[in-house]
């Protein structure tokens, strides 16, 4: 009995055994050949890896420190690779989860994908270099259709065909744009930004079954003040692939932001700060550790030269005077035409730009929410016409021949020229004048802007020596402002120009480029800055618009910007600058007591001798498409004595340009300020008041320049 126990349990312990070896031996099997590459890519996706923190960008302020651009605290769905499924099917499933709940919150996301959105899909216009991109990214020849990319895509990314094609293509967006954003365990992919709180709620409600998906409470950009320069301060926007290659040397990433334009770009090494480090432990495919190691640090703050305050009453101005030009309803009425403009003003002691309005306009808020309808507005809203507009100065210029005559003895202010209207040096060409003057010296020339008087003294002077002292004047040359590219240089009218634009240059052209007409072109910021040289008596300071710069908060002071001379005009007579100024002030003087104000609409506005100190100004009708078709310039500063700013303005197809400076004037010293804007008018009222306005216009001298 004990043997045969015995024997029973040998034999029973010896099949457990076997059995439990054969069990061992097929769990293997799963283990190495159905489950290999799953314990593979755990054992590969174990260690540590590092993850950047993006750092809040600086802000701006104005000139009294309200902020125009800051940051808010808002939610962005974002998705982290360690915690992201691998397969294909998962990850689809939830890409397409998360667009659909934003798409129904009206949420917008980045997709970089250059084919239309719904089929039959086509690439989108004016992408060429994108669309090369693509192709060669999914493996498509250089000809391959929007249709056959689509087609790749859904192969590449493992897109269920079960889908429509509109699914499909938000899929393959999304993923494709991932990829080019760099997706990876160190860089999450940003899938939607500041997105409402309807949107999170969904979101989260739904994290069970959207691995790798979060929310991030994070700084947004806001344009607090999206009206006040917009054109200069500019935006910001998902670095392309030009920009990081460009600046991948710098420690971007294929997801970072970056300025676009304005000062957002110019300053971006300031306003960027310095990212973080977060560091992620992975033990078998799950994150055991994950920590902040390295805090970010903030951009800095950059405080502008500009005041809010002023820049919106230098803006209405400008758009009250074309709005009131364009509603004229005297049969004499000049102007009606105009549509556009831009005024600057820059301060005299240092440069500094202190307001630079331009019409049409736009809010920064409106040009990120709806660019299209921005970029398409009426008269290229987009344009900066202080910074990048190319105009004639017209008499405006007549200042710089003055100067260069005078300042090299050409003439003295005692010398005279003999203005009967008609220029007759050449035989068959005889330019014109506004009238007959008479006998007149180079201070009454400035008055009357005697057109005979400076084609007589420019071609004395040469063109030489005309472009020379423009040049010094900063017309046709760099201004300095910070936002560089974004400032035109325009041109003078001189031999070398006209070779350039493949013109014959003639003796008769000097003339006409004495008075500012034949090609010369500059921009209301030089107009400005050579108003501001004559009246520092020749001195030209750089022009900038960042005051100072400041670590975030505005907790303490960066640096500071200091005035820098770009050039300096030696008075050789000791009276040259003096003269120019007298007749500049004259001219101030002539219009206010010659004639009358044109309405009760720019009564107390527009008489500059009322006003507390003179002011010395110069006027200018330029040619602008045609001999008949002219814009209307000033420049000046004031007080004409003791000069604390100086401007410049223009209206195009327009005139009386000059009625604003006074409320220009005003504006700046917060005194006599009394124009409202007048889109706050009924259109009764608005229409009303024009007409009246305009009627009483019938007795200005049309010939006025």
């Amino acid at each position: 009995m004990n043997k045969a126990a015995d024997n029973f349990r040998f034999v029973f312990l010896m099949a457990a055994t076997l059995g439990i070896m054969s069990l061992g031996a097929v769990q293997l099997m799963k283990i190495q050949l159905v489950d290999g590459s799953s314990y593979l890519e755990k054992s590969r996706s174990s260690g540590i890896a590092t993850q950047v923190i993006s750092a809040p960008r600086g802000e701006m302020t104005d000139a009294d420190g309200e902020y125009l651009v800051s940051n808010k605290s808002g939610f962005n769905a974002v998705i982290e690779k360690a915690f992201f499924p691998s397969d294909d099917k998962s990850v689809n499933r939830i890409i397409l989860t998360v667009a659909e709940v934003l798409g129904e919150e009206n949420v917008e996301w980045e997709d970089i994908l250059p084919i239309t959105s719904d089929a039959p899909f086509e690439y989108e216009a004016d992408r060429e270099g994108d669309v090369a991109r693509l192709r060669k990214n999914i493996g498509v020849q250089v000809y391959g259709t929007a249709e056959e990319c689509m087609e790749a895509m859904e192969t590449l990314y493992g897109i269920d065909k079960s889908y429509t094609d509109r699914q499909k293509r938000i899929i393959a967006g999304i993923r494709y744009t991932m990829v080019m954003r760099d997706f990876s365990v160190s860089n999450r992919y940003t899938f939607a930004e500041d997105i409402p709180m309807a949107a999170v709620v969904r979101i989260k409600e739904l994290s069970y079954d959207l691995d790798g998906v979060d929310i991030s409470e994070e700084a947004v950009r806001v344009y607090k003040v999206g009206d006040v320069v917009p054109h200069l301060i500019g935006t910001v926007g998902a670095i392309s692939a030009e920009e990081y290659e460009e600046n991948r040397d710098s420690g971007y990433a294929l997801n970072d932001v970056i300025g676009k334009g304005g000062i957002e770009k110019a300053m971006e090494s300031t306003l960027r700060g310095q990212k973080g480090t977060r560091t992620i432990e992975i033990m078998g495919g799950s994150v055991i550790s994950d920590k902040v190691t390295e805090e970010a640090v903030p951009g800095n703050t950059i405080k502008l030269t500009v005041d809010s305050d002023y820049q919106r009453k230098v803006q209405t101005i400008l758009e009250n005077h074309i709005y009131w030009l364009r509603h004229q309803t005297s049969s004499k009425a000049k102007g009606t035409e105009a549509d556009a403009g831009a005024i600057a003003v820059i301060d005299v002691k240092s440069g500094a730009l202190l307001a630079a309005a331009t019409a049409p306009t736009y809010d920064l808020n409106d040009y990120i929410n709806n660019y299209s309808a921005v970029a398409n507005g009426e008269n290229a809203p987009l344009t900066n016409r202080v910074t990048s507009a190319y105009y004639r100065p017209g008499s405006t210029f007549k200042t710089v021949t003055a100067t260069a005559a005078l300042n090299e003895g050409i003439i003295t202010p005692t010398d005279t020229v003999t203005c009967k209207k008609y220029y007759t040096y050449w035989e068959g060409w005889s330019p014109e004048c506004t009238g007959y003057h008479g006998r007149l010296n180079v201070v009454e020339a400035l008055r009357e802007s005697c057109n005979i008087f400076f084609y007589d003294v420019g071609r004395i002077t040469g063109i030489d020596l005309i472009a020379q002292y423009a040049s010094d004047y900063g017309l046709g040359g760099e201004m300095g402002l910070e936002i560089g590219r974004g400032v035109k240089k325009g041109y003078i009218a001189c031999p070398e120009t006209f070779e350039e634009r493949g013109l014959q240059w003639q003796a008769g052209n000097v003339i006409q480029a004495a008075i500012g007409q034949s090609d010369t072109y500059v921009t209301p910021l030089q107009m400005a800055a050579q108003a501001m040289t004559i009246a520092n008596k020749g001195v030209r300071y750089e022009t900038y618009m960042v005051d100072s710069v400041y670590t975030y908060n505005m907790e303490e002071l960066v640096s500071r910007t200091k005035p820098v001379k770009a050039a300096v005009i030696e008075d050789k007579t000791g009276y040259t600058f003096d003269t120019v100024t007298k007749g500049m002030v004259e001219a101030g003087a002539f219009e206010a007591y010659t004639y009358p104000t044109l309405s009760e609409y720019y009564t107390d506005s527009y008489l500059l001798t009322d006003l507390p100190e003179k002011t010395a100004i110069k006027t200018g009708t330029p040619q602008m498409t045609s001999k008949n078709d002219t814009g209307s310039a000033f420049i000046g500063f004031y007080p004409a004595d003791d000069p604390e700013i100086a401007f410049s303005g223009f209206v195009e197809h327009g005139e009386w340009s000059k009625f604003m400076i006074r409320e220009i004037i005003s504006a700046y010293y917060d005194e006599f300020y009394h124009i409202e804007k007048l889109e706050g008018m009924t259109e009764d009222e608005t229409a009303e008041m024009l007409a009246d306005t305009a009627d009483n216009g019938d007795n200005y001298n049309e010939n006025y320049d």
